[in-house]
């Protein structure tokens, strides 16, 4: 009788092999390290939310948890508003002023940008704050909503502002400040939770926390951005003038790029919860959060390598550019690697351990994720390198093409093949957008950033 695991014995090896090969490219080194530091933030930033939700549990009661994922939620979609893809035409611009003209350039991208998300996070904002006993009782149809919804609205400054920081200093390629602004609203409201529940007997105090974390966080990214800058800048510094509709012309197709995305990655519990039971939503949730393990490693990687991709493509070094993608390719996908595996061998037993016997039934849909995360990995970091080399429009189309496919093939598959339909959809469109990509990179640039060991992609 064969052994299944014997195969899998050289894996161990020939994945280190790979890392090994990865460490020793002085021209990846930067990524690497970024990555590596991005990754440990991103984990420290898990274990202080977990800590959180805890506390939230056990001192506030289940309640007050959703009613916290309600506002978080609501903000979060806010934001989408309010940023308008700059957070990502940011990450892009910053670099690429920064390595054609000069520091001081890239400041009055950032400071610019940085008025006008303050501006509509202003309207914005005013406007969820009065419509929010519309917004709690037709569409929550929970009135006792209204009083989070308008508390919430008024910080949607401070969640914008935010976001856009520590994507610019990301930009900046400030790789250990960066970990900190991931760590810091995790930590901050950590912090003020555990003070309030020690010393202040509130019941809203988790919403205060999270909010007043927001808040700090925004205002200290702010103060780390512009000392930055500063400390860098020079006065004979080259300032190219660059209109904010200059950089609203960069960022609305991001923006159309990652609402879609937003959409693709939501219609399927949409779908579900139409035409099947709440409990095949549960099924397909837990489903989906153990196939998205590998998108923490993902965007690690990516949180370093896309402001190297806008530096390398707007000075003109493509060699590199592509070494370098190729190189962050190779890493996803020998990183990502051992987790797809475990799912798919594992995937019962991992199913039935952490949420219950019953979940067991979402295994066949867990198969069908990971195969479309797969893709996901063999095709490297796509979207950013789309969006950092100045092909964002044709990103756009790719995505908007691919979310109307997954509507589609959701409605048409959910009612007869439930969760199994979801998962098809998902992995389909997943599989198509990247493969898409990668065909548009090969024929525009005559190569590719995608990674198959022993396949010519």
């Amino acid at each position: 009788m064969n052994n299944p695991g014997a195969s899998t014995v050289p894996l161990i090896p020939l994945i280190k092999r790979k890392l090994h090969n990865l460490v020793s490219d002085e021209k990846f080194s930067e990524i690497l390290t970024g990555s590596v530091w991005a990754l440990g933030a991103r984990v420290l930033a898990t274990l202080f939310a977990l800590a959180t939700s805890v506390i939230i549990a056990r001192a506030y009661g289940a309640d007050m948890m959703g009613i916290l994922a309600v506002v978080t939620s609501f903000v979060a979609i806010s934001t989408i508003f309010t940023l308008l893809g700059t957070n990502t035409s940011i990450l892009r611009m910053i670099p690429e002023h920064m390595s054609r003209y000069s520091v001081s350039s890239a400041y009055t991208i950032y400071r610019k940008t940085q008025y006008f998300v303050g501006a509509t996070s202003i309207l914005v904002g005013a406007a969820l704050l009065a419509g929010a006993p519309f917004i709690a009782d037709k569409l929550f149809t929970k009135p006792h909503l209204a009083f989070y919804l308008a508390v919430s609205a008024a910080f949607v400054w401070a969640r914008s502002l935010m976001d856009l920081n520590t994507q610019a200093v990301r930009g900046l390629r400030f790789i250990r400040t960066f970990a900190f602004m991931q760590i810091l609203p995790h930590l901050v409201m950590l912090l003020l939770l555990a003070g309030a529940a020690a010393f202040w007997q509130n019941r809203n105090a988790p919403v205060y926390a999270q909010l007043g974390a927001w808040a700090l966080t925004a205002a200290v990214g702010a103060v780390i951005m512009t000392v930055g800058f500063r400390s860098h800048a020079s006065p004979g510094d080259i300032v190219c003038t660059t209109p904010m509709k200059s950089i609203l012309s960069v960022a609305s197709p991001m923006f159309i790029s990652a609402s879609m995305m937003f959409v693709i990655a939501n219609t399927g519990v949409i779908i579900l919860g139409i035409y099947r039971s709440e409990e095949e939503v549960g099924y397909y949730s837990a489903a989906v959060k153990l196939a998205t393990m590998t998108t923490f490693i993902l965007n690690s990687i990516n949180s370093m390598a896309a402001p190297k991709f806008s530096e390398l493509f707007h000075t003109g070094r493509i060699d590199e550019l592509f070494h370098v993608a190729r190189k962050s390719s190779k890493l996803i996908f020998w990183t990502t690697l051992p987790i797809l595996l475990a799912l798919v061998s594992l995937g019962i037993p991992i199913l039935s351990l952490l949420f219950g016997r019953a979940f067991v039934a979402a295994y066949p849909a867990l198969v069908l994720l990971a195969t479309g995360e797969f893709v996901n990995s063999v095709s490297g970091s796509t979207g950013f390198f789309m969006n950092m080399t100045g092909q964002e429009k044709v990103l756009r189309n790719i995505v908007v093409g691919t979310c109307a496919l997954n509507i589609l093939l959701n409605f048409a598959s959910v009612p007869s093949l439930g969760i199994l339909g979801s998962a098809l959809a998902a992995a389909v469109s997943t599989s198509l957008w990247n493969v898409a990509v990668l065909l548009y990179i090969k024929r525009k640039y005559g190569r590719t950033i995608g990674y198959l060991p022993g396949v010519p992609i």
